[in-house]
């Protein structure tokens, strides 16, 4: 493909950047899109894969026929076989008439798999015979059918270590990755955060009717530098949030500043550590490393405090302007310092985990979709976590 053509693609498909990975892996959609061939897109979070499944699809001979976006992630364990395959009336309590499953509804065309290192073993094996043969059968049926569908996959999983970790089939994954396209994270092409600023700003201007927003030097320079942990999705947030809220139009260092979040990769040392490695940590296991962090901190300037106050490097203030004399502290100082050391130490992440679930179904009045958005994790592995840790009747 020439460079002219991969331009009216991005333009086409709303793809903004020049780097050279980028262009590549547009480039590898458009030459594999005229083929039946499985394709794995895999990146981080926020970079913009799904609008790589609808190159392939709207560049293939099957553009006609139906394409069809499944969030694997967003469809409880219980239930995601029917919505992939169908079911017969009365197989399950709830199969009250007979489905039509999403690969019998897009026979001839694309199906489009989102997060597909988020599906139960027991679909990879349902999966993975419709990759091998075409087939496939309702839940609660005994009659095989054939399906003609392509199969286009993304996921921000690294797949090869859930393969290791016994999490995904080797065999599915190797069906699946008949021709990767990796998106590359916006702290791999800095060049193009301007780009998506500019885009973004003078969207947001049209929507609003308002003048578009504009970095002066130093702000320039704090865009270019900064990470992009959300990569373009956190980008576009952000510049939506200055857009209206901000009246002056040119923004300085000092204003991007506070609407960049305060807790940022190079805070953790361990998160920066494996992103530079490019294993990728999802959202679920990054917040819950900066809450224990936090936590940690806590304990830690609690006991510093502790500290002080026993060996008189604080002094307490007198309470209504009585006088009152210092208690001996000796017998009781080792005790109070050693329980501050035991909450450390039994601060673990499953602890935190179980709070913020507790915590955020609490707010949301046990809806757990609303709940699963508020922790930026996927329906199934909140449903996964309840059971696991027996929150089963914080139900909505």
């Amino acid at each position: 493909m020439t460079i002219n053509d991969i331009q009216q693609v991005k333009q086409r498909f709303g793809i903004i950047g020049n780097n050279a990975e980028l262009n590549r892996a547009v480039d590898v959609a458009l030459q594999v899109a005229p083929t039946d061939l499985s394709v794995l897109i895999t990146g981080e979070s926020g970079v913009g894969k799904e609008a790589f499944p609808q190159i392939v699809h709207q560049n293939s001979p099957r553009k006609h026929a139906q394409y069809i976006a499944v969030n694997c992630g967003a469809i409880p364990e219980g239930t995601i076989d029917s919505e992939l395959f169908g079911h017969e009336k009365g197989s399950f309590t709830d199969a009250k008439d007979l489905r039509k499953g999403y690969f019998e509804v897009a026979d001839g065309g694309t199906i489009f798999l989102d997060e597909v290192g988020e599906l139960p073993l027991s679909t990879q094996v349902r999966l993975l015979r419709v990759l091998e043969s075409g087939e496939f059968m309702k839940v609660g049926s005994s009659k095989v059918q054939k399906t003609n569908v392509r199969i286009v996959a993304a996921t921000n999983v690294n797949l090869v270590e859930a393969v290791s970790h016994h999490k995904f089939r080797e065999d599915l994954y190797y069906r699946l990755n008949t021709v990767p396209i990796r998106i590359p994270p916006l702290r791999e092409r800095h060049e193009d955060a301007l780009l998506l600023f500019r885009k973004f700003a003078s969207d947001c201007a049209d929507k609003y009717r308002m003048p578009a927003i504009h970095l002066d030097d130093g702000a320039r320079q704090l865009l270019l530098s900064y990470r992009w942990p959300g990569n373009v999705r956190e980008l576009k947030n952000i510049v939506e949030r200055i857009s209206v809220i901000e009246e002056n139009r040119e923004i300085t260092t000092d204003v991007l500043k506070m609407h960049l979040p305060n807790i940022s990769m190079e805070k953790f040392p361990v998160l920066a550590h494996y992103s530079e490695d490019k294993k990728v940590f999802n959202s679920e296991r990054e917040i819950l490393y900066q809450v224990l962090f936090d936590m940690r901190k806590d304990v830690n300037d609690l006991k510093k405090l502790v500290r002080d106050i026993m060996e008189g490097n604080v002094q307490m203030q007198p309470v209504d302007e009585k006088v009152y004399t210092q208690p001996s502290v000796t017998p009781i100082r080792q005790s109070v310092i050693q329980d501050a050391e035991t909450i450390e130490e039994t601060l673990s992440l499953e602890d935190v985990e179980k709070e913020m679930i507790c915590k955020a179904l609490e707010r949301h009045n046990g809806r757990r979709k609303n709940a699963a958005a508020d922790l930026q994790i996927s329906e199934r592995t909140l449903y996964r976590k309840i059971k696991e840790y027996g929150l089963d009747g914080m139900n909505g």
